[in-house]
């Protein structure tokens, strides 16, 4: 009786091979490309180098050799190309060095924020450096400076971007000639105390 359940056993486990074996070679198609199968870009493009780029158009990449593929330089556009031939002349075009840390803001002499749009988030860790956790700020056009609420530092966006938006939402209903949202902001405890600090 040990002998059979073992021999049964022994079955079930055994691996059965078939015999029809298929070759790898086989199931893998070659396409073998002739010489006019692909049709380059009508324009081949050179690199236009950062201090040539005037327009959108210089920001188009002349794209990677027919059968090739590209690299970030070859097939980036727009603002990231414009990124990356600043970062080979060494230019920071988004200038992403961090905020000044040195001294506490003040309402006479703020912490610059730089930014190109209507608004800007800043992360303030407190003064000295870390002494909090960070408190994101919002500051906007309507309302550039900001004041931390832990450690009381103040923040200003300073807008460097261009004063009419090409992306504006025009004929949606609200247009403004600002271009601001010009809704009233709520009342903070700061209004009825010391208004100069909005």
């Amino acid at each position: 009786m040990f002998v059979r359940r073992s021999a049964i056993a022994l079955s079930r486990r055994a691996v059965i091979k078939l015999n029809v074996s298929r070759s790898f070679a086989s199931s893998v198609a070659r396409r073998e490309s002739k010489p006019n199968d692909i049709e380059p870009a009508k324009s081949l493009k050179t690199m236009v180098p950062f201090e040539e780029v005037k327009s959108y158009e210089d920001l188009l990449p002349p794209g990677a050799e027919p059968g090739t593929v590209p690299t970030d330089l070859e097939q980036a556009t727009g603002l990231e190309r414009l990124e990356i031939l600043g970062k080979m002349q060494g230019v920071d075009i988004f200038d992403m060095r961090p905020l000044d840390a040195s001294r506490k803001g003040t309402l006479d002499n703020p912490i610059i924020v730089r930014s190109f749009g209507d608004e800007q988030y800043s992360g303030c860790t407190g003064y000295p450096a870390d002494s909090h956790v960070t408190i994101w700020l919002t500051t906007s056009r309507d309302r550039p400076i900001e004041r931390c609420p832990e450690c009381g530092s103040v923040y200003k966006m300073e807008y460097v971007g261009p004063m009419d938006d090409p992306h504006a939402h025009h004929g949606h209903g609200e247009e403004h000639a600002d271009g601001h949202h010009n809704y009233e902001e709520p009342k903070t405890f700061a209004d009825f105390v010391r208004p100069e600090y909005r």
